[in-house]
């Protein structure tokens, strides 16, 4: 028989630093109340098997290519906001599917710098392959750069490799509730500027750089973000688009910014989705980052996305 645990009255383990390196062991106790929160959730006209600790819902039980009700639509909505990210099997989506699913949950973004399906311009298409290899390997959350940024996304896969092209996500309320309070404390109201110019700046010459800026000047973002939606803080820098922390000098700033960055490593935070053809996934792009795993090369991986007007983050 199973013995009932009082959870209440557990005094959690510490995690201790692996001296004298930053690297810290032991059991990321804080993720406990949300992995629980989780598994005891349900939803009405579909399942969600849960992935990670706190992140990453499989979604059984319904067919993306079709017309759905209000009802369907918003328990989807709260399940994103619940699991951060959901994925979806078995979903041969077509362009306008593809548009029409995503249009369900608000306006759509045109992205100025990749390039677009020719039939659909809000769908964005990443075609790799031997001569055109994936950069996306860096923990980042989409578009931060803008003033307004996405807040979520829909990706579908069209082709994959057989092995490799995995996309990993990170929590990023557990990476800021997982900080001590002394950082906490200290990043408080910082915020930062995040530029499109390392990520996209080497594929125009000096006059579209400048034009770019112009039309999406850099965009200054609170480093500790709170959700619109659920109203949870969250860490909101990245190494992709984050350029400095405002009223830092250059060495402290970048030096706070890898510090902060390095929380999306912490595996505990992540779950990992392992792509099939036609199959989705649907991201809150305001609480999760994301890693395309790069080591599919020289193999074909193609993928298509629809991204979602965002508000302002504040």
């Amino acid at each position: 028989m199973r013995q009932l645990v009082d959870h209440a009255s557990l005094v959690p383990p510490a995690r201790m630093r692996l001296a004298p390196y930053d690297t810290m062991v032991g059991p990321v106790t804080h993720l406990a109340e949300e992995r629980r929160r989780l598994a005891e959730l349900s939803y009405e006209g579909f399942s969600v098997r849960q992935l990670g600790a706190t992140i990453g819902g499989i979604v059984s039980g319904v067919d993306l290519t079709k017309d759905m009700s209000d009802e369907t639509v918003a328990e989807l909505r709260r399940c994103l906001l619940d699991f951060k990210v959901l994925f979806f099997r078995d979903q041969p989506l077509t362009a306008a599917e593809h548009v029409a699913f995503a249009r369900r949950f608000g306006d759509l973004e045109i992205h100025p710098f990749i390039p677009a399906n020719t039939d659909e311009p809000s769908l964005v298409r990443f075609e790799k392959e031997a001569t055109v290899g994936g950069f996306e390997n860096v923990w980042h959350s989409d578009v931060a750069w803008r003033a307004i940024p996405s807040a979520a996304a829909v990706l579908h896969a069209i082709e994959v490799p057989a092995i490799g092209g995995d996309t990993a996500f990170c929590d990023m309320y557990a990476a800021y509730e997982g900080l001590s309070d002394e950082m906490k404390e200290r990043i408080d109201g910082l915020e930062a500027v995040n530029d499109f110019t390392k990520a996209f700046g080497h594929t125009l010459d000096d006059d579209a750089k400048a034009a770019m800026h112009e039309q999406y000047p850099p965009a200054i973002h609170p480093v500790v973000r709170t959700h619109g939606e659920t109203g949870r803080r969250l860490l909101y820098v990245n190494r992709a688009f984050t350029e400095s922390i405002v009223g830092l000098d250059p060495e402290e700033s970048t030096a706070l910014i890898d510090r902060l960055c390095a929380e999306s490593d912490v595996p505990e935070y992540q779950c990992r989705f392992a792509w099939e053809a036609d199959s989705v996934a649907f991201w809150d792009n305001r609480a999760v980052q994301h890693f395309a795993l790069s080591d599919y090369w020289p193999e074909r991986r193609v993928m298509e996305r629809a991204s979602i007007v965002g508000e302002r983050p504040a």
